[in-house]
């Protein structure tokens, strides 16, 4: 299929297609891993965004179903350079992208387009899937909305509260798009774990009687998660309060501070970031937004910051039992070491 990938500053590239015929706008964001597409794939953090991969040939081990992060696929749109055809395991990925309705779009220049991010910031795109009119793509890209102005969480939140059985401490999960290994990290650890939907309030969170709080993950604008932001205040002094990623950015602003739009954000499985002991560990990341150090209380410590921009990786705010990170240390980045220390140690704090 023929395609083309329009930007908003009047530019556009052909390519070929992918998937299934269509149009989608949003969000350009790129992301360094060499592995693990189908996760970045199925992240719920990528709703909303087109994801371009910075390594230049995807597919190349097929799908493997087990490793997806949630039931639907995230990025509804995804750049490569390069589409494996014939890799060493089925499905290929192109049968995952028909089978999920995703549009995709090879052979283009990534480096050129993610020197392109990396200059200007994230711009929106959009990709046409079965056609190659630029001006078109340019015109879509131009008018879908900023993604601080969409609100994409409540599309990938759970709808309902939900049980996970488990024998240890009770785990009460805000569901701002959690990804699956976040889930396994606390089963693994035996967590009797309640989800609820973006929009619980206080009453409906506190009802399971919960041994400590935990925010998870979800896309765009954290200022956005009101209503998790409020839920989460409630809590702060009650019982420990943990978050990664979206919920590092929620804590902070329940606890007045600011968050700000990243640049291009960080995007990868080989972020570096250091512990405040100086211990250098690698990170799998998946963040446009950040907090800002400089709005935290005086009481919070910044617990890792980002070797390659010093934008704030943690904090902690060990009088009101509160422990949060930026990064993914489900997943395995390192491979395992960030998982230890965040998990191991939340569980070490839990009454």
């Amino acid at each position: 299929m023929k395609a083309v990938l329009g930007f908003e500053d009047n530019d556009y590239t052909v390519g070929t297609g992918f998937g299934v015929e269509g149009t989608f706008a949003g969000e350009l964001v790129f992301t360094t891993q060499m592995t693990g597409y189908i996760e970045a794939l199925t992240d719920p953090s990528y709703h909303g965004q087109i994801l371009l991969f910075t390594y230049p040939l995807i597919g190349n081990y097929g799908v493997d179903i087990e490793n997806c992060q949630s039931a639907q696929v995230g990025a509804r749109g995804c750049v490569v350079h390069e589409l494996c055809k014939a890799p060493a395991a089925k499905p290929r990925l192109s049968e995952f992208f028909e089978n999920n309705r995703i549009l995709g779009i090879s052979g283009v220049d990534t480096r050129r387009i993610t020197i392109k991010i990396r200059e200007r910031g994230t711009i929106r795109a959009a990709m046409i899937v079965g056609d190659t009119n630029g001006e078109q793509a340019i015109e879509y890209a131009q008018k879908v909305p900023q993604i601080s102005e969409r609100d994409l969480i409540p599309e990938v939140s759970c709808a309902a509260p939900y049980h996970i059985e488990g024998v240890g401490k009770r785990i009460a999960i805000i569901d701002l798009g959690i990804k699956k290994n976040m889930l396994v990290s606390l089963q693994n650890r035996g967590a009797d774990i309640f989800v609820y939907p973006y929009n619980a309030s206080y009453r409906d969170i506190s009802s399971c009687e919960p041994d400590a709080l935990f925010i998870s993950n979800g896309p765009g604008d954290p200022i956005r998660a009101l209503d998790a932001i409020n839920a989460s205040k409630r809590f702060i002094g009650e019982i420990p309060i943990f978050g990664i990623c979206m919920g590092n950015q929620i804590m902070a602003l329940a606890l007045g501070g600011t968050t700000y739009k990243m640049k291009f954000g960080h995007r990868g499985t080989n972020q570096p970031v250091r512990y405040q002991d100086r211990t250098i560990y690698i990170t799998t990341q998946n963040h446009g937004f950040a907090v800002d150090s400089e709005s935290l209380p005086e009481d919070c410590t910044i617990s890792y910051t980002n070797v390659n921009d010093g934008s704030v990786e943690g904090f902690e705010a060990e009088y009101l039992d509160i422990s949060c990170v930026q990064f993914h240390p489900e997943g395995h980045g390192g491979p395992r070491d960030t998982e230890i220390h965040f998990f191991d140690t939340m569980f070490r704090r839990i009454p």
